[in-house]
């Protein structure tokens, strides 16, 4: 099971992470132990939604500051353009799983059906077109969870297709391309695959595994971001999604990466005297800014961090 949910999204172009700022918030974030996310006017990314592990998920307005838990969902996400929520309900629902997708612009909501029990799929991506959402499908066999393959559910025809690829590796989950395919971890790299049938498109060979179920790709598409391979000393690696080359290395070692702030900064969760920061880095591996403290046993319990570009 993939540890960390988070769905980060990407932006068509930089802001500087040191430009000086009109007003800045403190929001408290709910059922976090006192985590406090620390934001700025002129922000390339708003924190949209949060959780701990798939017990608590927690949406924020579509306004303000103001988070709901949603008692009802695993987990929660938002749309790139911000119109949309999807979530994965907590139980299945007449012997299928299903996402639920609501228009925050009408405030109506739909039930759509994706796989049947017991299969499960969950860890929703969004497209950049803000109308389709992949999920990545799996079972439990033997106690041990296996990915099938992937559904994609189209928010706004309300239809889902559930593609199935064999020889999937142990950990594998599906994420969206900029160019509308479907990225995953193959062997010590990454592969990409169709998404209307699976067909496998190229394989990055050697390239290093995803840092996570957020949007590895930089927004303007340049860069894709993995865990560079153990032969380097650095822990993260920038790849030429052209080539399929490693191109740089960034000298950061962080827990954990929550995908991209800017296309020269990542959001990420760095060690810090015991505990967390919710930090930004730049490309060098160097802390610009710090966007929250986390306590220990707040990142233990599975805190998984949503984003959204704000400049679509």
């Amino acid at each position: 099971m993939i540890a960390h949910l988070a769905v980060a999204l990407s932006l068509l172009f930089s802001v500087p992470v040191t430009a000086a700022p009109a007003a800045r918030a403190e929001v408290v974030l709910p059922g976090t132990g006192g985590v406090t996310y620390r934001e700025q006017a002129g922000d390339p990314v708003r924190l949209a939604a949060y959780g701990l592990g798939t017990k608590r998920a927690y949406l924020r307005s579509a306004t303000g500051n103001a988070f709901t838990w949603e008692k009802t969902l695993s987990e929660v996400s938002i749309s790139p353009d911000g119109r949309w929520t999807a979530g994965v309900p907590r139980a299945y629902r007449s012997g299928y799983d299903h996402l639920v997708v609501t228009d925050r612009t009408t405030g109506r909501s739909a039930t759509i059906r994706t796989v049947k029990q017991p299969m499960t799929a969950s860890y929703a991506s969004w497209a950049r077109d803000g109308r389709r959402v992949a999920l990545t499908v799996e079972r439990k066999v033997s106690g041990t969870w296996r990915v099938l393959g992937f559904t994609v559910v189209d928010v706004v025809s309300r239809t889902a297709r559930t593609v199935r690829i064999s020889g999937l590796s142990a950990g594998a989950g599906f994420w969206w391309s900029p160019g509308g395919d479907l990225v995953t971890r193959h062997g010590a790299g990454l592969r990409v695959h169709r998404a209307s049938d699976g067909a496998v498109l190229r394989t990055y060979a050697g390239a290093g595994l995803p840092t996570g179920p957020e949007d590895p790709f930089s927004p303007s598409g340049k860069r894709l971001l993995t865990w560079c391979p153990s032969r380097f000393a650095e822990h993260l690696c920038l790849v030429d999604p052209a080539t399929g080359r490693i191109a740089a290395r960034v000298a950061a070692r962080p827990a954990a990466v929550l995908g991209w702030w800017d296309d020269g900064h990542l959001i990420a969760v760095v060690p810090h005297r015991g505990a967390y920061r919710l930090s930004v880095l730049d490309l060098g591996g160097r802390l610009t800014r710090v966007l929250a403290g986390v306590p220990a046993r707040t990142w233990a319990a599975d805190l998984w961090l949503s984003f959204v570009h704000g400049h679509r």
